[in-house]
């Protein structure tokens, strides 16, 4: 659970280079990562897609691409990283949070968030209201860090906690975000954690993904059918 007006702020100081920060710290890896969340969102057909904590754009755009029917609605409670969203061409923007959604009920297909229910004051609420947003039978894809293979984990903390906030410093002047990085993906829920998370709080068949050695994992879930009696 995070200080939103920490976050908030945090954000906004690494917006203008929080892109290249994001490819340089992943070795390009998060395109990808990125592409597997689209793909995914793009089985299912969706007509209304939203991107939560949206930040710079990347997921959003890349679900447009490969939903080019769907109407994909990006939000995020941070408006300097909106700013960098608008630049992408994303022409349904909107400034919002994520604990308190300015859509009615069931309105959407799909919600796709990337890296950001880490950054939520409340990950249950916040899961709460994406599956108020979604219809009956409507799909969420949660893509965030999550606890590598224990083979991958001893090298994994030295990089998180040494040199990513060294290295994102010198990109973007703002080492004291990254720092915090390293302690939200730690408290963070993984695997079976997040899972659980999901199914209970209006959720049903969680299952995680672990991607490239479980550094990340894409999470998929599907709000229940309720039956009429």
């Amino acid at each position: 659970m995070q200080d939103p007006r920490f976050v908030r702020k945090a954000f906004a100081a690494i917006a203008p280079r929080y892109v290249l920060a994001n490819h340089v710290l992943s070795g390009g890896i998060d395109v990808l990562w990125r592409r597997r969340v689209a793909a995914e969102a793009r089985a299912r057909q969706p007509q209304r897609v939203l991107d939560l904590a949206t930040g710079s754009g990347d997921l959003a755009s890349a679900v447009a691409a490969a939903c080019p029917g769907a109407l994909v609605v990006a939000a995020d409670f941070c408006a300097p990283m909106m700013e960098h969203a608008q630049r992408r061409g994303l022409p349904h923007l909107v400034v919002a949070d994520g604990m308190a959604l300015p859509f009615a009920d069931g309105v959407f297909d799909a919600v796709t968030i990337g890296f950001g229910l880490r950054n939520m004051a409340d990950y249950g609420g916040a899961v709460r209201e994406m599956a108020r947003v979604l219809r009956p039978g409507g799909c969420l894809l949660v893509l965030d860090f999550s606890r590598p293979a224990p083979w991958l984990r001893g090298l994994y903390r030295v990089y998180l906690h040494r040199v990513l906030p060294a290295v994102a410093g010198l990109l973007t002047g703002e080492r004291g975000a990254y720092e915090y990085l390293g302690g939200s993906i730690e408290s963070f829920p993984s695997g079976p954690a997040m899972t659980a998370l999901l199914d209970a709080h209006g959720f049903s068949g969680s299952r995680g993904i672990p991607l490239t050695g479980g550094i990340a994992s894409l999470y998929v879930a599907e709000k229940p059918v309720h039956r009429q009696s």
